[in-house]
C-alpha cells in the first residue's frame, strides 16, 4: 500500500508564517514519512495513512499560534504500490518533457 498526501499548515500570526512552518515540517522527521515542501504545503508519503494522520497531527501540534488551520488530502492507493515521485513521471511521459515551467523555457 503506499498513501501520499498533501498538507497545509496555517498558522493565524503577525508577520511572516515560516518560524511557525518550520516547526510544523520539523515535526514530520519523527514519523516514517517522505515529505516535500513546496511553497504551498509539503507532500507527504507513507505506507499507511495511519502514518500520513500522525505525521499530520504532529505537524499541527508543532504551531504555536491562537489560531491553525489545517489541510490535508489523502490518496489512499490500497490495491497499488506507487511512490508520488511515479505520478510525475507518468504526467511528464504524457507531456514528453518535464513537468516544470520558469527558467530558460519561458524566457
Amino acid at each position: 500500500m503506499t498513501a501520499t498526501a498533501f498538507l497545509s499548515v496555517s498558522p493565524k500570526v503577525e508577520g511572516s508564517m515560516a518560524p511557525e512552518i518550520a516547526k510544523a515540517v520539523d515535526a514530520l522527521d519523527a514519523f516514517e514519512v517522505e515529505y516535500e515542501t513546496t511553497p504551498m504545503g509539503t507532500i507527504l508519503e507513507a505506507q499507511n495513512v495511519e502514518e500520513l494522520f500522525a505525521a499530520a497531527a504532529a505537524a499541527h501540534d508543532a504551531v504555536d499560534a491562537e489560531r491553525v488551520g489545517t489541510f490535508l488530502k489523502i490518496d489512499d492507493k490500497r490495491t497499488v504500490e506507487q511512490a508520488a515521485s511515479e505520478k510525475v513521471e507518468k504526467v511528464e511521459q504524457h507531456l514528453g518533457r518535464e513537468a516544470r515551467s520558469g527558467g530558460e523555457r519561458n524566457r
